[in-house]
């Protein structure tokens, strides 16, 4: 690994401290060397604040020194003027020589423009240092941009036999108060609310309301609650599931007409067609809503599985039987990697086409 790689890599682990935190905003991490030396640091905690470049610079105690100094920034430095002040300008009035950039911006406005007003302004660029990593990194923003959907990411746990819940007509009416059939281990759980926190988004279908009553919120880890997109056709779901406690923003899409004046829970008229998905993720897009993490039931998972409408799948397989119950969806894919968790196994799952 060559220098510009080593101070790239420590972009790349500051910008993770924002996953979850940025949205809409990019994950961006940046480092300022002067004499092969950090002498300044950031990354972007939020969107409105600002942005890691001015982090870094103000990180810096003796100014003096980025009129010699190199910044490290692993997405391209914004030129336009949003809720903050373009990021290039700033570096051009502090007289930084040398900008080090991961990988271009696919956002509109900036797509090159940043590089190239510091190029203007006699800044030395070197672009796609770890481009690759860096692409990575940004993997809900770059699709979210270039894709004009939200980063699809399925997850379900199933049984050691391929069931990822019992059998539903064996339930009584007064299944909501037996305690819930667990799949996978605690651990694995705190996992899925790990990742609940990192997503913008958690969409369920109606039968996996209606059998479970899930909260679908990080209750078992720290951070934000995703925003809840229940899909509901013929308003199934009654004032009195979590899903409508008030608690977190909640969307709900059906065929229904409903008015509501509840800042938290907003309805979506929409038609469940062939092409329903394409407009569902296609109205997500215009929410702004950069991510989301699909839970459940087994039908939804297999219809996004069916049109190839997603990136990532993390699928759960736990130490027990069930010997009947739902089938767990079908995904013709081959794992990427296979992590142990006591007695679950996780199975990582990427689509490159």
């Amino acid at each position: 690994m060559n220098t510009h790689e080593l101070y790239m890599k420590r972009c790349i682990q500051l910008a993770k401290n924002g996953l979850g935190t940025t949205y809409p905003n990019p994950l961006v991490g940046s480092v300022i060397v002067y004499n092969d030396r950090i002498i300044g640091e950031g990354w972007h905690r939020k969107a409105g604040e600002a942005h890691a470049e001015v982090h870094a610079i103000q990180s810096v105690k003796d100014k003096s020194l980025l009129s010699k100094a190199t910044i490290y920034v692993s997405l391209e430095p914004c030129s336009h003027f949003g809720k903050t002040p373009p990021c290039s300008d700033l570096i051009i009035t502090h007289k930084i020589p040398k900008v080090v950039v991961g990988t271009i911006d696919p956002f509109a406005k900036v797509a090159g423009n940043g590089i190239k007003k510091l190029r203007e302004n006699n800044c030395e660029v070197i672009v796609g240092v770890l481009e690759k990593e860096c692409n990575e990194l940004n993997k809900r923003f770059f699709t979210f941009h270039q894709k004009k959907r939200p980063y699809i990411i399925l997850k379900w746990a199933e049984s050691k036999d391929g069931f990822i819940a019992p059998d539903s007509s064996l339930r009584t009416k007064e299944h909501h108060k037996l305690s819930p059939v667990w799949i996978t281990n605690p651990y694995s759980r705190q996992m899925v609310h790990k990742w609940r926190t990192e997503e913008q988004g958690i969409l369920v279908g109606t039968t996996t309301v209606l059998e479970d009553n899930p909260k679908l919120n990080a209750r078992d880890f720290k951070g934000n609650n995703p925003i809840r997109i229940v899909l509901d056709k013929s308003n199934k779901i009654t004032d009195n599931y979590a899903v409508k406690d008030n608690t977190t923003k909640t969307i709900i899409f059906t065929e229904n007409d409903i008015l509501t004046k509840n800042e938290n829970i907003i309805y979506e008229n929409i038609v469940f067609n062939t092409d329903f998905l394409l407009i569902l993720t296609n109205r997500l897009h215009k929410k702004e809503i950069q991510s989301i993490i699909i839970e459940g039931g087994s039908q939804t998972l297999q219809s996004f599985i069916d049109l190839n409408l997603w990136d990532e799948a993390r699928v759960f397989k736990g130490n027990q039987k069930l010997n009947s119950g739902i089938k767990a969806p079908i995904l013709n894919s081959t794992a990427l990697e296979t992590i142990s968790i006591m007695d679950d196994t996780l199975k990582l799952f990427r689509n490159h086409d």
